[in-house]
């Protein structure tokens, strides 16, 4: 049965970032897929869950935590994620965070290579979207680093080593959504929006996997490249590395889906779904 992509049905709360209790354990989540599915759906920021003990540390009030929630989760992409696993001939695995970005971020540098962290947002954040502070002055994250960050990137690179095992080879499709509008922490927020951008990198991108998503999502009005995000995540022991671990990041623009922000999806997730689900398919039968 096809499940819907309007929740993201593996978070670990309510949809206003109600307060949880959550370990490394139950951060995460591997779903599995076809065995010989080279395929590794990477959902990381669709939840809106902050543990109780994490909440203390965040400065804002209730109010203003569920709007820094609306602007920042990438709403019902882990929906969408799980529409294209149910339509997908081949079906994908899927790694999902469980928690909100505001915990930690998985996909940052958790060092001085994120460059992110000028504006307070790196592995931890401390400031909003709108650069307002988020955790006190001084803050030390490796507590956080050390709970959710480092168990996060290994799993992940244990999931990557088991699409490698299984097919010789691992595709990441980072699966993401944007703001129509920029906001104020975007370093980048004054180039082109498109309907769909294509985040790569130069060693893990291929031209056939590029070439397999400008086709699969080419009904949405246009794609664009590394505008306004650019890259894609791949787990460091492979990163730069490994030619056999290809990646590829797809940020939906969120008009095309859902009500900004922080709102209910709309028809345009289904069809977001199905276009996820060809490119699935299209670059599971490459070899």
């Amino acid at each position: 049965m096809n499940e819907t992509p309007s929740a993201d049905a593996d978070d670990a709360t309510g949809p206003y970032g109600t307060p949880v209790t959550a370990g490394a354990s139950s951060s995460f989540r591997l779903l599995p897929g076809a065995p010989d599915s080279p395929v590794l759906l990477h959902v990381p920021h669709s939840s809106r869950a902050v543990p109780a003990d994490v909440r203390a540390g965040i400065l804002l009030g209730d109010d203003e935590l569920g709007r820094e929630l609306d602007h920042i989760t990438d709403a019902h992409t882990a929906g969408i994620a799980a529409s294209a696993a149910a339509a997908a001939g081949t079906t994908p695995w899927r790694f999902v965070n469980r928690l909100s970005r505001l915990v930690v971020d998985p996909e940052r540098f958790p060092d001085e290579r994120e460059e992110m962290a000028a504006v307070g947002m790196g592995a931890v954040y401390t400031r909003t979207t709108h650069r307002a502070e988020l955790r006190p002055a001084g803050f030390d994250p490796a507590p956080l680093l050390d709970r959710y960050f480092t168990p996060y990137a290994r799993g992940m690179a244990e999931a990557v080593a088991g699409r490698l095992a299984a097919t010789g080879r691992a595709v990441v499709i980072d699966v993401h959504s944007y703001p129509s509008e920029p906001l104020p922490y975007e370093l980048h927020g004054d180039g082109p929006r498109p309907p769909v951008c294509l985040g790569t990198d130069a060693f893990h991108t291929p031209p056939a996997l590029l070439g397999a998503a400008r086709k699969a999502f080419g009904g949405f009005g246009g794609v664009g490249t590394d505008s306004p995000f650019a890259g894609t995540y791949v787990p460091l022991p492979y990163y730069g590395r490994d030619a056999r671990v290809s990646a590829l990041m797809v940020e939906m623009r969120r008009d095309l889906y859902m009500r900004e922000p922080g709102g209910a999806a709309g028809p345009g997730a289904a069809a977001l779904g199905a276009a996820l689900a060809e490119l699935v398919d299209a670059v599971s039968r490459t070899a």
